[in-house]
């Protein structure tokens, strides 16, 4: 008996130190704090305890905490005081002992984590991590920039038209009213003024007068450095979700998002003034075209782990903007889109996780 009850304890111990511990790394520097800290939650909802051990790591600046008293059962994750990360290489120490990761899920919506600049550290200590790139996420991050890139592949963009807050802050009175007017004449109304470097709609304005052109700027230079103004598509706005392995492609099945905003704005993301529709009422040839150009893209790009592209129907299928880090909230369109699909959660996390150990 004492040598059974022996090799059961040995054997326990082996599947618990083949446990991959895993870091879900949010927060950041960017108005989207919060959101990335509910995704955070909702990941580690999602992924399979049994087989990994899971850690929250929170980023504020130059303040990385790992939270590994968060479980799950409390909403400490914004609060919670946590054991400050050895950026050296990536690890914390608790009660003596040093506890180091296999793995980072990046959950950062903004500055640093969907920029490249998480990305790079992560490279040059050599740990695996969920999402693409530096030189995709930084592509990505700057949707101008990744927009217009994605035209030069045949990939349908609104009409737009950079600002940087230099140029911007060096125009005289005078100046502003020429620009005022250039935006009208050369973008058309009503158009969309939004950060080149934001999410989740903070800073975005619909704009529908002249007037309203220079405060719409100056609002959405709160956000970053550079602006972007975009030509109103009206049609039926959908957001499709992919992701790839070393051995299989995935396509989730289509939203199509309704609001009575003027447009998907951050009450109809986040406080429920929306329609979320999965699968999207668009006609099967149109479902099929937009999950292979977002499967294009990502290819393009080289993108890793899972992506979300937005789109807009008009008479053409129109792209509005890749997502390299999507949100991962319970009510989230990814969480959606895979439930759609039929598939599990947790076994589209151990797809991302484990694709990168082969």
């Amino acid at each position: 008996m004492l040598f059974f009850f022996s090799n059961f304890a040995a054997n326990l111990v082996i599947r618990i130190k083949m446990k991959r511990n895993i870091a879900i790394i949010a927060g950041g520097d960017s108005s989207e704090y919060e959101v990335s800290l509910r995704s955070a939650a909702g990941l580690y909802s999602f992924m399979d305890k049994e087989r990994y051990s899971l850690t929250i790591v929170r980023l504020h600046g130059s303040d990385w905490q790992a939270l590994p008293a968060y479980n799950g059962t409390n909403a400490e994750v914004l609060t919670e005081k946590g054991i400050t990360i050895d950026k050296n290489d990536f690890s914390y120490t608790m009660n003596g002992t040093k506890h180091s990761f296999d793995f980072v899920y990046i959950t950062i919506h903004g500055t640093p984590g969907e920029n490249g600049i998480l990305q790079g550290y992560l490279d040059m200590i050599g740990m695996p991590y969920s999402c693409c790139g530096v030189l995709a996420a930084a592509m990505t991050f700057n949707k101008y920039a990744c927009n217009h890139y994605l035209a030069g592949f045949g990939v349908n963009i609104a009409k737009s038209k950079l600002l940087r807050k230099a140029e911007y802050e060096g125009l005289a009175t005078q100046g502003k009213e020429e620009l005022q007017a250039k935006v009208a004449d050369e973008i058309g109304l009503p158009c969309f003024i939004k950060s080149n470097v934001g999410g989740s709609s903070f800073g975005c304005t619909k704009v529908k007068t002249p007037d309203a052109i220079i405060p719409a700027i100056e609002r959405a230079f709160k956000e970053g450095g550079e602006v972007i103004c975009e030509a109103f598509m009206k049609g039926t706005e959908v957001t499709c979700g992919v992701y790839k392995t070393q051995n299989k492609s995935v396509a989730f099945p289509i939203t199509e998002v309704v609001t009575k905003n003027e447009f998907f704005d951050y009450d109809a993301k986040y406080r429920g003034q929306v329609d979320e529709i999965t699968p999207a009422r668009i006609p099967d040839a149109v479902r099929d075209a937009i999950q292979a150009e977002t499967l294009r893209i990502y290819d393009i790009l080289g993108c890793q782990g899972i992506i979300r592209v937005d789109w807009i129907i008009t008479d053409k299928i129109n792209l509005l903007e890749v997502n390299t880090t999507p949100g991962m909230t319970a009510t989230s369109f990814i969480p959606q889109q895979v439930r759609a699909a039929g598939l599990d959660i947790k076994d589209v996390m151990t797809d991302i996780i484990e694709n990168k150990f082969k």
